[in-house]
């Protein structure tokens, strides 16, 4: 039977940064990456995105996918065993912890004394037509990661969501484009009122309800129209615009334990507040899978760092 000191589930900053900090203690642990899963490659949501210039240290930015190629190069150098597998099933039931990965379901689990999970959460998508061609190409899933992206500057802009985050993403854009549709299906905003005041008094926001996008258009290299439909008056018609932002939730990735571990109603994992700690000892949860509110790559390597102690605490009193 396999056995593991410490297993990390997923490869993004918040894995990277808590292997780093195991191996420099002495305790490599064992990173299974997944191999597409939750339909994102190992790396995690930054290997989506295109210049990354708000994480500390690179003046210049630098893609997402490099950033992520340079993490996982300095946790192997400490000792990181990454393994390129899906862990498809976890038991948190008794220590040592029990796994098994995709495909290998009816094998012998492997084992393990403590799990950090680090799935991260995927934002929802809408998945128009035109949607895949123009990912990152004008369209977003995050304003604050890529609002101040060149292509943006001084140019319309679209955010698609009523809800509180809608709110402050329409509000962060309007730093960079000319002006911010608000694309809301419903005739009102959800979102609290203090929010829903803010966007009313910036005069580069623009609320249109009762409508819901149909279509991303573009000359095949660039997004310069969203194709959209009142459902009121059942009129259809094009917005140009160069940006189009999502602001319709995220969906942790949370089912392998789902049942076995404290998490909120959305499914986020409840850890103890300033630590990484969850309902059950030896599993530690860090980035986006906890994190509903910032979900930025620097507080993603934050909550790894503070996983990476927690389970070096952890495995030192087991010892």
């Amino acid at each position: 039977m396999v056995h593991h000191r410490v297993t990390i589930i997923g490869s993004g900053p918040a894995a990277h940064t808590a292997a780093i900090y195991l191996g420099r203690a002495e305790i490599p642990p064992t990173m299974y990456e997944g191999l597409m899963a939750n339909g994102i490659a190992p790396g995690g949501q930054l290997t989506t995105t295109t210049e990354i210039e708000n994480f500390p240290g690179f003046p210049d930015g630098l893609m997402g996918g490099e950033l992520m190629d340079r993490m996982k190069q300095q946790s192997v150098k400490f000792g990181n065993n990454v393994i390129t597998e899906t862990v498809s099933k976890l038991d948190l039931s008794s220590r040592p912890f029990k796994l098994w990965t995709e495909f290998n379901e009816d094998a012998e689990p492997v084992t393990t004394d403590a799990v950090i999970i680090a799935t991260g959460a995927s934002a929802k998508r809408l998945h128009l037509p035109g949607e895949e061609t123009y990912w990152q190409q004008g369209i977003s899933a995050c304003a604050i990661c890529d609002g101040a992206v060149p292509i943006f500057r001084n140019k319309p802009l679209a955010v698609v969501g009523g809800g509180d985050s809608a709110c402050e993403e329409a509000q962060f854009l309007t730093k960079y484009g000319s002006k911010v549709f608000m694309i809301v299906r419903k005739d009102h905003l959800r979102a609290s009122t203090i929010m829903q005041r803010r966007v009313q008094k910036n005069e580069k926001i623009e609320v249109v309800f009762n409508t819901v996008p149909l279509e991303a258009k573009g000359d095949g290299k660039f997004l310069n129209a969203v194709g959209l439909k009142n459902v009121q008056e059942n009129k259809e018609y094009d917005l140009p615009v160069n940006g189009l932002f999502y602001a319709i939730g995220h969906s942790p990735a949370t089912e392998i334990v789902k049942g076995q571990v404290d998490m909120n109603d959305a499914g986020y994992i409840k850890t103890v507040s300033g630590s990484s700690l969850t309902s059950v000892p030896g599993l530690f949860a860090a980035g986006d899978v906890q994190d509903f509110k910032y979900r930025q790559a620097i507080t993603s390597a934050g909550t790894g760092c503070m996983a990476g102690l927690d389970a070096e605490r952890f495995i030192s009193e087991q010892d």
